[in-house]
């Protein structure tokens, strides 16, 4: 099974945990990100989610 990662803003955070769960069925790491888009709305991300 693959790696996912995604980026998230602080109004997608919640929805991308819950993908990230329902996919791969186990926690994510959540940590701090800074130059990166939301993989949701293409806005600043401030959230890795990710193993």
């Amino acid at each position: 099974m693959e790696d996912i990662i995604m980026y998230a803003c602080r109004e997608h955070v919640e929805i991308a945990i819950d993908d990230f769960v329902n996919d791969m069925e186990a926690a994510p790491q959540i940590t701090v990100t800074d130059n990166e888009i939301c993989s949701y709305c293409n806005e600043k991300a401030e959230y890795r989610i990710g193993k």
